[in-house]
């Protein structure tokens, strides 16, 4: 029957063990940016966009943080025609970054959540990709996600304000950017005219009417208004809709009114 090696020597054995472990673990560089639909980067103007890199297999974190830098070049990204293989960042573009030490092929999982400076218009991406120890995944603009939506930022009228007389007309007022912050101005590069900017007014849970909003001639800035004739509560639904691709976001506020 074999004897068990001394304790100091199996110390010994379980240390070099762990060290030859260790030592297969190659440093491999992951870089996440989060292109805006029809838009640019997301970084730090807007709060970052939160990215989590995850086993897909198991869950474990492998990484998180915040993307950071610049919107990126507009000519570059907005105006030039893309070739395969064409690359849209440039030096200071917002990017994540982060290095795994991995020992064997992972299936990673990214997910992106933001922008984080405007949560109520927030949303989240997916994708999964095989990573292989010591093959990087930063050449051209590395994990690149594409991020829909608008951000809507309800300005007017502000929740839970109470109004009184009726019947009332409620000044609405909303400002309207790209998920990147890029400004929506008419005739500008993200032009307010092909954008479906509205309403919906709902009182006590029901669907009451609605409303367009326009631009009012400050870049972003959409405005409207509605009358109430009835006592409530109300909720506003303000939303921005792309009928060429679809693309939407919305915001939403409350207002109590009162005989």
């Amino acid at each position: 029957m074999p004897q068990r090696p001394p304790l100091p020597i199996l110390g010994v054995l379980i240390a070099c063990s762990a060290l030859a472990l260790s030592a297969s673990a190659e440093p491999t560089r992951i870089a996440v940016r989060v292109l805006s639909k029809d838009a640019k980067f997301v970084g730090t103007s807007m709060g970052g966009v939160l990215i989590t890199l995850r086993d897909a297999d198991t869950g474990e974190l492998l990484a998180s943080g915040l993307t950071g830098g610049g919107t990126g070049d507009t000519a570059r990204i907005m105006k030039t025609p893309h070739e395969r293989g064409a690359v849209l960042s440039t030096e200071g573009s917002a990017v994540f970054r982060t290095t795994l030490d991995i020992g064997e092929p992972v299936r990673v999982e990214v997910t992106a959540m933001g922008p984080m400076a405007q949560r109520q218009s927030a949303n989240t991406v997916s994708a999964t990709q095989w990573v292989v120890p010591g093959k990087h995944l930063d050449g051209g603009d590395g994990w690149l996600l594409v991020l829909p939506g608008f951000v809507v930022d309800v300005l007017q009228p502000p929740a839970h304000v109470k109004l009184s007389g009726l019947p009332k007309t409620v000044p609405v007022e909303a400002n309207v950017t790209m998920m990147c912050g890029c400004p929506i101005e008419k005739d500008g590069l993200w032009d307010a005219n092909r954008f479906d900017v509205g309403g919906t007014l709902k009182r006590n849970g029901s669907v009451v009417g609605s409303l367009s909003l326009t631009q009012s001639g400050q870049a972003s800035r959409f405005v409207g208004e509605l009358t109430v004739d009835q006592p409530g509560t109300y909720e506003l639904i303000v939303y921005s809709h792309d009928p060429a691709n679809g693309n939407t976001g919305l915001d939403r506020t409350t207002f109590i009114v009162s005989p």
